[in-house]
């Protein structure tokens, strides 16, 4: 996909990146000071797992989650491709628990990833903190749904967000769903975690009494979802009191 600048010359989505100017470093440095950031400072969790496209599952990407739990029964999360000060913002995810999800139209239900066995197999892990202290929030995790929206696809290349939002369906048992063993490996050395050694401190992690099999609806149905743009015309409403 190309882009066009205000010249009407295609940039292939590779725009010239300038590095920060002086003046932009002091404003910014000013803000941290003055401005209040407190939605971004409730963030308590950085999770890394894994995520497919359900569209293209052996396009597999390693994923950050700096979450925020807002109660006991939703999470909102930001996404990032990696966990440096570089990090690029590549979608966000919103987690609820089963009670919740039991509550959404069966159609809304079919864009959900059910979570339990990301959590029971080791794939989702939370960097620099000890399994015992994140046992009782990974227990939580096991019952809860995810949706994940993809708005830049960095592991294809794009320098900028290019195209319609991805749905997202996390790493399977089996079939085309498997994360790549290199993939994994490639996070578990970086972060010196083992995914065998998560799974067998997780086996006491009690498996969901129940998994909506609306959830998941790719795997039962071996079909997709794709965001598409069509014109519309706009609704111009004038109110006078």
């Amino acid at each position: 996909m190309s882009l066009t600048n205000e010249a009407g010359h295609k940039t292939n989505g590779t725009p010239t990146s300038k590095p920060l100017s002086t003046g932009q470093q002091i404003l910014n440095k000013g803000a941290q000071m003055l401005q209040s950031f407190k939605p971004i400072n409730q963030m308590t969790q950085h999770a890394c797992t894994f995520a497919l496209y359900n569209h293209d599952m052996s396009r597999q990407i390693e994923t950050h989650h700096f979450i925020t739990r807002l109660n006991q029964d939703f999470l909102q999360s930001a996404v990032y491709d990696t966990d440096d000060t570089n990090g690029r913002l590549i979608g966000i995810e919103y987690i609820v628990s089963d009670a919740i999800f039991e509550t959404l139209p069966p159609e809304e239900q079919k864009l959900w990833h059910s979570h339990a066995y990301e959590i029971k197999s080791g794939l989702w892990v939370h960097p620099r903190m000890p399994e015992m202290i994140a046992m009782p929030e990974l227990k939580n995790l096991a019952k809860t749904y995810g949706k994940f929206w993809c708005t830049w696809q960095t592991d294809r290349g794009d320098k900028v967000p290019l195209g319609m939002p991805s749905l997202m369906m996390p790493p399977q048992s089996e079939g085309a769903g498997v994360v790549k063993p290199e993939v994994v490996r490639k996070r578990d050395e970086e972060y010196k975690v083992s995914k065998e050694d998560s799974m067998k401190s997780r086996i006491e992690i009690p498996e969901p009494e129940w998994i909506n099999p609306t959830a998941d609806y790719w795997r039962q149905h071996n079909k997709c979802f794709e965001v598409d743009v069509e014109s519309t015309e706009i609704n111009v409403r004038t109110e006078y009191s």
